[in-house]
């Protein structure tokens, strides 16, 4: 009997309530299953196990390459690490990388939208060496241009500063290349507003107004001084006619006559200085209109200056040296390089 009862009190057992106490867990199922886990993880001090650094052009490619980040910090932050790069290299060093590969990532940065972006910009283009812009002053340009004809204002004044530069560097290849003379011209007729039937066809952007104070006029003064560096550029007087005295124009026509050869051309038979000598032959690019054409010669170009664009120049600096102030002392360097350039003409 008694080992019945047991087995009767066990069948019972499976279909009584369990009565829950406070204070204590309920208790498990006979065929409860633990799932429950431990993780671990191994946290290390360096995000890498090598010890060498990388080296300084690798780093120096990253930052180009961060150069087309959607960031506008990311961009002025991989600008400043390149020209701080440029800037303390060894002097007479290569660069880490050629300027031929540098430029197609900042020429974009002409038009950005960020002004620190294009304020670092031109610090890194002033650290660039100067023999080395003189070859691409033809890929400058078009983004140059783009940005004088710009909606934005500040976005045309980083362009009036970074052509400014351009011509400081390499003024004689800015004036002579294809489209550098007369479409430049262009755009500073297109911001200063002084219409002629030619600029009128480049923009209808809204153009700033003279004034004496604010920032409508400051923008027209830094246009002005740029217009004159550009004008000297290009059609103003050679140096080493204005600067020749009687005395020594004797002394050298005295050592031509000693020389039996007929040296009075002999710079076309020396080996050119230019890298593209025969550019303006075109015999590989694109048919050119006048605009886009090469004027390599003074003379060439203060004859199109003086067909298309002196009256309306002269007219614009005569209207800006009326305002008076900072205004007309800008106006007065562009207005001295037209007389002297008018007083020359074309040439002996």
């Amino acid at each position: 009997m008694g080992s019945s009862q047991k087995k009767k009190k066990e069948k019972q057992k499976d279909f009584q309530k369990a009565k829950l106490k406070v204070g204590k867990a309920k208790p498990k199922p006979d065929n409860f299953t633990d799932t429950s886990f431990r993780s671990k993880a191994i946290v290390l001090s360096q995000q890498s196990l090598n010890t060498a650094a990388p080296s300084t052009n690798t780093q120096f490619s990253h930052h180009l390459s961060l150069l087309s980040s959607k960031s506008d910090v990311q961009r002025k932050e991989s600008l400043a690490h390149l020209t701080t790069s440029i800037a303390s290299r060894p002097v007479n060093s290569p660069l880490p990388q050629p300027v031929s590969a540098i430029l197609p990532s900042l020429l974009p940065l002409i038009l950005d939208a960020s002004n620190g972006v294009r304020t670092q910009l031109l610090k890194l283009l002033r650290t660039l060496p100067p023999s080395d812009i003189e070859d691409h002053v033809s890929q400058l340009l078009p983004y140059i241009r783009a940005g004088m004809t710009h909606l934005a204002a500040d976005i045309r004044v980083s362009a009036v500063e970074t052509l400014s530069w351009l011509v400081d560097v390499a003024g004689a290849e800015v004036v002579s290349c294809a489209g550098g003379w007369i479409k430049t011209i262009n755009c500073f007729l297109s911001i200063l507003g002084w219409h002629t039937e030619e600029s009128s066809k480049w923009s209808s952007v809204g153009r700033s107004t003279f004034g004496k104070s604010g920032t409508q006029g400051k923008p027209m003064i830094k246009v002005l001084q740029t217009l004159g560096e550009f004008l000297e550029a290009g059609i103003g007087s050679p140096q080493d006619i204005s600067m020749e005295t009687d005395s020594t124009q004797e002394e050298t026509a005295d050592i031509f006559s000693a020389w039996q050869f007929p040296i009075c051309h002999s710079a076309h038979h020396m080996i050119p200085t230019a890298s593209a000598p025969y550019a303006y032959l075109n015999l590989f690019g694109q048919p050119r209109d006048e605009d886009g054409e090469m004027y390599e010669t003074r003379e060439d170009r203060y004859r199109v200056f003086s067909n298309r664009f002196m009256k309306a120049v002269q007219l614009g600096l005569e209207n800006a040296r009326k305002e008076g102030g900072e205004l007309g002392r800008a106006s007065a360097g562009a207005t001295k390089v037209l007389k002297e350039a008018s007083a020359y003409g074309v040439g002996p």
